[in-house]
């Protein structure tokens, strides 16, 4: 079964992303599932590397490296990205910068879709 997750929050602040992701890294230790995690909109934000939080506090770049480490894919929303002034070398590694026409074949090709 292949997983789209949609999390649209910023990363900190909230606790929408940081449950998504959670889920994510969740789905992905389950045999014969596949999982994609879009980020859009302030969520972008979250797959930006170099991430330094207090001792004890969860770490976003972590689970995204965790998602991608499990063979999930993560994308990007490019024009969210250039709204806030992150490069593709800002990004964690394994995450790319992506689009609405990614997003749309993703949608299409899901058997299931979340959005946080």
């Amino acid at each position: 079964m292949t997983y789209l997750l949609i999390l649209n929050d910023p990363p900190y602040g909230t606790e929408r992303t940081y449950n998504g992701l959670r889920l994510a890294g969740s789905l992905g230790k389950q045999p014969d599932t596949a999982v994609k995690v879009f980020l859009i909109g302030d969520a972008a934000a979250t797959a930006k590397a170099g991430q330094k939080l207090p001792s004890g506090f969860y770490n976003l770049e972590r689970m995204i490296s965790a998602v991608v480490r499990q063979g999930g894919a993560v994308g990007v929303c490019g024009s969210c990205m250039d709204a806030r002034g992150l490069t593709d070398g800002e990004l964690v590694d394994g995450a790319h910068r992506s689009s609405m026409d990614e997003l749309t074949r993703w949608t299409v090709s899901a058997d299931r879709v979340l959005v946080f």
